[in-house]
């Protein structure tokens, strides 16, 4: 049996779980979310805990087992708590600022870069070279921030760039000199 498939995910205080079908809506305080899943999973709601079960033992469904029972998890967890990605710029003259619900990046291009927020998420700009995304949608969450480093992804040799906090960049060695004296 799956062993992630078959824990109980438990409901915190102020979350509020309808199932129709094969349709599990979460309502919570940083919002509400709705994903259909395959109708061969059984979602059910016992003793104010999500339990999902599969109805045989092929290769498939103890695939599916796991992954439904994840990604309801994460619907729970992103209404209650949400989920964060913090990225970091380096460079020199590198910098974000938000203004309004945009972020405006000088990234070295003859023009600003500017992102929008969208689709439930946001942007906290703490520091000059610091940005923090959040939402309730994991998948979401994960998408702008990728979106958001691809403007300008870390080059090897100098490290600048936009780069997940926590992220090691593998540094190359620059071309060495030929006939120096």
């Amino acid at each position: 049996m799956s062993r992630i498939g078959k824990k109980p995910i438990a409901i915190p205080a102020g979350v509020e779980v309808k199932i129709d079908g094969n349709v599990v809506e979460v309502k919570g305080n940083n919002g509400t979310l709705k994903q259909s899943f395959r109708p061969e999973m059984k979602i059910e709601v016992e003793n104010g805990e999500i339990i999902v079960s599969r109805p045989d033992d092929t290769k498939e469904m103890k695939s599916l087992h796991g992954l439904t029972r994840t990604l309801v998890s994460n619907m729970v967890t992103g209404v209650s708590t949400g989920f964060t990605k913090e990225l970091e710029i380096n460079g020199v003259g590198y910098k974000v600022v938000k203004e309004g619900t945009k972020l405006v990046m000088n990234l070295g291009y003859s023009h600003q870069v500017i992102v929008p927020e969208r689709d439930g998420v946001t942007f906290d700009v703490p520091a000059l070279n610091k940005i923090v995304v959040k939402g309730a949608d994991k998948q979401r969450v994960g998408q702008i921030a990728a979106e958001i480093r691809e403007k300008r992804p870390p080059e090897p040799y100098k490290g600048k760039g936009i780069k997940y906090v926590g992220e090691t960049i593998i540094r190359k060695e620059g071309k060495a000199g030929k006939g120096k004296k």
